[in-house]
């Protein structure tokens, strides 16, 4: 049986730790030709082709994708996943830690997206996933600038699937709740448990089913959906 993205050329953001690196491993696992883009080259999954890139940073966004063009000729799948945090209580918070979020989050989902996108229209076919976050959606005290990005990156998602849907580019998103990652590690062990009591489901997720909401939304599985939002939280956002 053929895997579901055999032969497919991917581009990943963030893909050297957790959602990142599990959405990268899934996406090789079903025959992708993954390009992980990051500033440095990290210990990303084996398989993957790291291209240097600061997805913050135009040129640089422009330059890796040309260079993934040349050798591939074509670009089937981005995945929108590099996101950082600097959190604060608004009126603490340097302007710097607030512009550095979005850059990162936001801002480079815009460079990336608009890069692949002429090519995808032309061939009539691609796929466009971003990675938000339930606090995109329902917000979170002392995140205000990691929420705003988050939730840019649903407003983005929807409004970019509505220009290039007729041309069968889809774009959706993935809206991850509290999952196991190097990220969430950091958190404190009572807030850990105040966490864990919010969610229907009673525990928290991993990176891997994270990577699996991502495999569906941008496999042939979900040819006829784009403009969605898929919830991977245990119910925490509802």
């Amino acid at each position: 049986m053929e895997r579901l993205l055999e032969n497919k050329v991917c581009i990943v953001t963030g893909a050297s730790r957790g959602i990142g690196a599990a959405i990268t491993s899934r996406f090789l696992q079903e025959g992708a030709l993954v390009y992980a883009f990051s500033r440095t080259e990290p210990a990303h999954p084996e398989g993957a082709t790291w291209l240097a890139c600061d997805v913050a940073d135009e040129a640089s966004v422009e330059a890796a994708v040309a260079k993934v063009l040349a050798e591939k000729g074509r670009i089937d799948v981005l995945v929108n996943n590099a996101g950082i945090t600097r959190d604060g209580l608004l009126m603490r918070m340097k302007t710097e830690d607030w512009e550095a979020v979005l850059a990162t989050n936001l801002t480079s989902a815009f460079f990336l997206s608009r890069a692949v996108v002429r090519t995808m229209l032309k061939q009539r076919e691609g796929c466009i996933l971003n990675v938000s976050s339930v606090v995109g959606v329902v917000g979170n005290g002392g995140q205000a600038n990691y929420s705003a990005s988050k939730a840019g990156l649903i407003g983005f998602t929807k409004s970019l699937a509505k220009e290039v849907g007729s041309r069968n580019v889809r774009v959706n998103a993935i809206a991850p709740g509290f999952i196991e990652t190097s990220m969430t590690d950091k958190i404190p062990e009572d807030f850990r448990l105040k966490l864990k009591d919010s969610i229907p489901l009673g525990r928290v997720g991993t990176a891997q089913e994270a990577a699996d909401a991502a495999l569906f939304l941008c496999s042939p599985l979900a040819s006829y959906v784009t403009g969605a939002v898929l919830h991977v939280d245990g119910g925490m956002g509802m």
